[in-house]
């Protein structure tokens, strides 16, 4: 998110702590801590007991509804560790536990040290430290239980992943995979309220729903003075008027169906009841206090504002749920501070909603906005797509378009001016990567700005790019590719689901864009620059089954997300191709002696070992493939495993009848061996 967001900070911190404890998975005791409550189980999910071995990973999605009222997490794992282990353990080998809310977690990109995972162990999953840790990964713990409400949390999807170490070398292949595994097994129960107008950690908080219709277009006066075209939607609570005493609370509701430009609170008619000819209402605090998608409080807010000395304005709200709280304060005071004449504050609250026709954004309502249709791509994965703009005036069936024909022609304050593509990413694709590209035949003249859930800009965006050096490369989940003066090309990793919105700013609008041809592609693809052609682009399913997701299994040189990381260079590569096949010349000496001494059924197999594992070697390093691997890996192990028994049963001095049989059985359990899991029979097995 980028450091300008709407969001203030303490609702980052605190969506940190609750993404942190929803990833800890669990069975709290929400169902008899809430019974005698209007709640109900809306979903419970228990995951057995699940191995994760070395540089493997599982990821677990959970549905928080608007009206979920809590959420109990479990978690209990085979890890022992605490802080001076933590300490001593390689980032390649710790467990890590992450999360992310809207998509899944990336930690390879993460830019976390060890130290600051030490800083949480067992026994410091509280909030405090974690309000101090703005970090998404944390070691995972031996036993966690936690509950959460949606006074906490905001009513999202929520991803967790649990990762057997982390960094560059995770994605890279190996030989053979060798080193700590560790279980977990998890409850998730989420409750929610029955009815809709009740809800907070035990559904016995009042949230009134505010009744909203459609006003007139303003032709330039009133509160949206100097807009024209727009289209109103004003919203007020059910009664005329509502009352509250000192420090009394009420909250209410609204539900942003469209794309808005903006939000305007205020509170109409405010007076003091009964009336008390000592005091007024000019000196009241009507506090309102408002967040997206979760119960707002005094301490827990995205807006605040004193309604009695002017309206709340939130440009940009975001599509979806909205909760208002309203506080009063310094009643008290102003009726003279007797207790006898402390009386309520009346108020009417309006809301208006400002949006523009279909097609039009920005201000004024005057900038272009398209829809942007989904197009899948053919015997592709699924939710591969491209997406392209209805209208007449896109005639292509390629994936990009020509942007100029599509640019808005109005320029507020004569210097640039704004177009707007919006584009859904569906349910159950959060694993994909949103790839945005700019081409143009000469230097290119528009910045990129785009946003989750509401129209971007200047102030508000996620993630932006201006020009290479200029951009949201800090992020973890940007990638920037292959980007110059003439192009802008980028990945937002692991995009969130919901609508998406991409504005263009074009700059010094008043030079022309007739002369200039440029062509924009969005698409969703599964792993960003197909893996750097350096590995295969895998896929699977969360263990949920509700979300597909892609990823890298990078070559033996290569690593990263994206396998952009030369781990071993080319030179370094042919120097440890040659050591690894010339040591298998060893066989010679083994062979050399079984064959003085007349045993040639050890000296074929000495012979045999030594020429399969130098073959097997040489694909496996990508030199040559004789065969094909999975056969060449079974002939090395097979003949290897064969090869220590036969030595042993050649050197023992029982009759040869004997020996027959011993190298009968020995070739049947090795052959097993070989042919089942072969690389758990290479070596011992470590675990925490």
């Amino acid at each position: 998110m980028a450091e300008n967001s709407i969001l203030c900070s303490a609702s980052s911190l605190i969506l940190s702590l609750f993404t942190l404890f929803s990833c800890l998975f669990g069975h709290g005791n929400s169902i008899e801590q809430l019974a005698g409550y209007n709640t109900f189980t809306i979903s419970s999910f228990k995951y057995p007991e699940t191995q994760i071995r070395p540089f493997d990973m599982r990821y677990i999605r959970v549905d928080l509804p608007p009206w979920f009222s809590s959420m109990s997490i479990a978690l209990k794992s085979s890890v022992n560790l605490d802080i001076k282990s933590v300490e001593k353990v390689p980032k390649s080998a710790l467990p890590m536990i992450c999360f992310r809310e809207g998509s899944l977690p990336l930690p390879d990109v993460s830019n976390t040290s060890l130290g600051e995972l030490v800083a949480l162990s067992n026994s410091a999953f509280d909030g405090t430290q974690v309000l101090q840790n703005s970090e998404q990964c944390y070691p995972v713990p031996r036993n966690m239980t936690m509950k959460l409400t949606n006074e906490q949390i905001s009513a999202r999807v929520l991803y967790f992943g649990l990762f057997n170490g982390v960094g560059p070398t995770r994605t890279q292949s190996k030989m053979i995979v060798r080193g700590p595994s560790y279980s977990f097994a998890a409850n998730i129960s989420v409750e929610g309220c029955i009815t809709s107008s009740m809800q907070g950690q035990y559904c016995n908080q009042t949230v009134e729903l505010l009744s909203c219709g459609l006003s007139r277009n303003n032709s330039g006066n009133g509160s949206a003075s100097g807009f024209f075209n727009q289209s109103m939607l004003s919203c007020r609570n059910n009664f005329e008027t509502s009352c509250l005493g000192d420090e009394e609370m009420k909250i209410y509701t609204l539900e942003i169906l469209r794309v808005a430009e903006f939000l305007t609170i205020s509170a109409e008619n405010v007076r003091l009841r009964p009336v008390n000819n000592s005091g007024n209402s000019s000196g009241i605090d009507l506090m309102c206090f408002v967040r997206y998608g979760a119960m707002p409080s005094a301490t827990l807010h995205d807006f605040s504002g004193n309604l009695n000395k002017s309206p709340l304005v939130i440009n940009s709200p975001k599509v979806g749920q909205w909760y208002i709280s309203i506080l009063a304060l310094n009643l008290s005071k102003e009726t003279g501070g007797s207790q006898s004449n402390v009386s309520k504050v009346c108020y009417s609250l309006e809301l208006q909603e400002l949006e523009c026709p279909l097609g039009k954004a920005g201000p004024n309502c005057l900038s272009e906005r398209y829809m942007l249709q989904t197009v899948l791509r053919k015997d592709s994965t699924p939710f591969e797509s491209y997406f392209l703009p209805y209208g007449e005036k896109v005639m292509s069936d390629a994936a990009n378009f020509l942007l100029e024909p599509l640019l808005s022609n109005y320029s507020f304050g004569g210097l640039d001016t704004w177009t707007y593509f919006i584009l859904d990413i569906p349910h159950g694709a959060a694993g994909g990567n949103l790839h945005i590209r700019l081409t143009s035949d000469r230097k290119l003249n528009y910045e990129i700005y785009v946003r989750n859930g509401g129209l971007p800009s200047l102030v508000n965006w996620d993630y932006y790019y201006v020009n290479k050096t200029s951009n949201s490369h800090g992020s973890m989940f940007f990638a920037l590719y292959s980007s110059s003066e003439e192009k802008a090309d980028f990945y937002i990793l692991y995009v969130s689901e919901g609508t998406w919105n991409i504005a263009l700013r074009n700059l010094n609008s008043t030079d022309g864009t007739s002369n200039r041809q440029t062509t924009m592609s969005v698409s969703l693809e599964r792993c960003p620059k197909r893996c750097s052609y350096h590995g295969d682009c895998k896929s699977a399913l969360d263990a949920s089954g509700l979300t597909s997701y892609s990823f890298c299994a990078c070559d033996r040189t290569h690593g990263g997300f994206d396998c952009s990381i030369e781990i071993v260079s080319h030179q370094g590569h042919i120097w440890q191709s040659i050591a690894l096949i010339a040591s298998n010349a060893a066989a010679v000496l083994p062979a050399f002696w079984a064959l003085r001494q007349k045993a040639f059924a050890e000296w074929v197999i000495y012979t045999s070992s030594g020429i399969s594992s130098g073959l097997y070697h040489a694909c496996d390093v990508g030199t040559w493939c004789a065969l094909s691997f999975g056969v060449l890996q079974f002939f090395d192990f097979w003949l290897s495993f064969l090869a220590v028994v036969s030595t042993f049963v050649y050197l023992t001095t029982i009759g040869e009848v004997y020996k027959r049989a011993i190298h009968t059985v020995v070739a049947i359990l090795t052959a097993l061996m070989a042919i089942t899991k072969a690389t758990s029979c290479a070596g011992p097995r470590m675990l925490f």
